[in-house]
């Protein structure tokens, strides 16, 4: 047997990615399964972007690129920062990378020593706390509670820090709540960080042009200018641009941690995709009116589900800010049971209900840090989704006290 190093036993495989997974291993069984389980945009990438990326192909634009990024990416990255967040870099301090996730890793191995701290609200995205883990820090993880709309308060960020907190991880509109941050809270937050200079910011804005109800996206570096050198500011065209499959990510930040993020780039994965990087240019440099159309038809999705799903004895959850998930307390079905006499304990117990009994994939709150809840993306066809808050309430009406 192969024997493994040891820093494997500190992280767990990705819950999104294994409830995908086994979800596709049922629908090879033959089973109509329903995955609402991964954030993912069921639109297809807009023509102009895919005919960039074919044009690309066409003119032999394969080979490698500089390691972390053209110099054509990063102008049209530079423009956007400017255009969209009033953020002002220079080439060299943007960082391109294969999706946003490798941008962050990068960024935490470059930043983080061992018994180093790294500040992560909670809920939070599933990959936060092992890849702190993995750079050999010790994620210091803060519930927010729904009374506080899941999002950090500037008390928690005091009572928190340490002399060996030396990051804190931000991600508005986040996931799995999509809770999105005012400018105010964000000020608020800026206001404990100027009193520690030693915590760097690290910025997760992917979901930045998914914002409902009148919601104003802002970001750190913007509202707070004075903490502009210490925050990498993390972005990319997978959402927004419904390019998940291209895998481009990026970020701006100070030039000596851009220079860190391109040396491990450079003995990890080298560039990205060549091929990627022209369609990418073309994303950020091309027009955008594709958005009110995919941000409508995502709003339609989110009240529908919610109207429904609120409607269900034992479920409940609150409107978003931003994009595409609804996280839904199933407190109300635990110690409830099933038709076969199980018991639901966990919300884990809920999730595996709802996949072996109404052939929907969801993702237990666990994995986001905050129990009893559970997470569906409404990135998914609408007719579908119907159908899946039907198999949901018709799955609940058989538990019993």
């Amino acid at each position: 047997m192969t024997t493994l190093a040891r820093r494997m036993d500190t992280i767990a495989p990705s819950a999104t990615i294994e409830i995908s997974r086994r979800a596709a291993e049922m629908r090879r069984e033959g089973l109509d399964i329903i995955s609402l389980s991964q954030g993912e945009p069921d639109f297809d990438t807009p023509p102009h972007i895919a005919h960039a990326g074919k044009r690309a192909i066409d003119e032999g634009q394969t080979r490698y690129t500089d390691v972390d990024g053209t110099l054509e990416l990063k102008q049209a990255i530079v423009a956007k920062f400017e255009r969209d967040n009033a953020l002002h870099y220079a080439t060299d301090q943007i960082s391109v990378g294969t999706g946003g996730k490798q941008v962050i890793f990068n960024a935490l191995f470059a930043l983080i020593d061992p018994e180093d701290e790294v500040i992560i609200p909670a809920p939070y995205w599933v990959s936060y706390p092992d890849m702190v883990r993995l750079a050999g820090g010790t994620p210091v993880c803060l519930e927010c509670d729904v009374s506080q709309g899941f999002k950090l308060t500037a008390e928690q960020l005091e009572a928190a820090i340490t002399p060996k907190t030396k990051c804190l991880m931000l991600n508005s509109p986040a996931n799995p709540t999509g809770a999105g941050y005012h400018r105010e809270e964000l000020a608020a937050l800026g206001e404990v960080l100027k009193r520690y200079p030693q915590v760097f910011v690290i910025s997760d804005d992917i979901y930045e042009y998914l914002a409902y109800d009148g919601w104003a996206f802002t970001t750190l570096a913007a509202v707070v200018p004075e903490l502009f050198e210490r925050v990498l500011t993390v972005n990319g065209v997978s959402k927004g641009y419904a390019m998940t499959g291209w895998r481009i990510g990026f970020g701006g930040g100070p030039k000596d941690l851009i220079r860190a993020m391109a040396k491990l780039q450079g003995q990890m994965t080298t560039n990205p995709s060549a091929i990627s990087q022209a369609a990418a240019v073309e994303a950020l440099n091309g027009p955008r009116d594709f958005l009110v159309e995919h941000l409508e038809i995502f709003r339609q999705r989110r009240d529908m589900c919610m109207a429904a799903l609120n409607a269900i004895d034992g479920l409940s959850c609150r409107a978003p800010e931003g994009a595409f998930y609804l996280f839904i307390s199933c407190q109300g079905l635990i110690n409830r049971r099933t038709p076969a006499g199980e018991v639901l304990e966990r919300d884990v117990d809920v999730a595996r209900f709802l996949l072996d009994t109404a052939n929907v994939a969801v993702v237990p709150g666990t994995a986001f840090g905050m129990a009893p809840w559970f997470r569906i993306s409404f990135a998914a066809a609408t007719e579908r989704l119907g159908e899946a808050c039907e198999r949901i309430a018709q799955a609940c009406s058989t538990l019993t006290a």
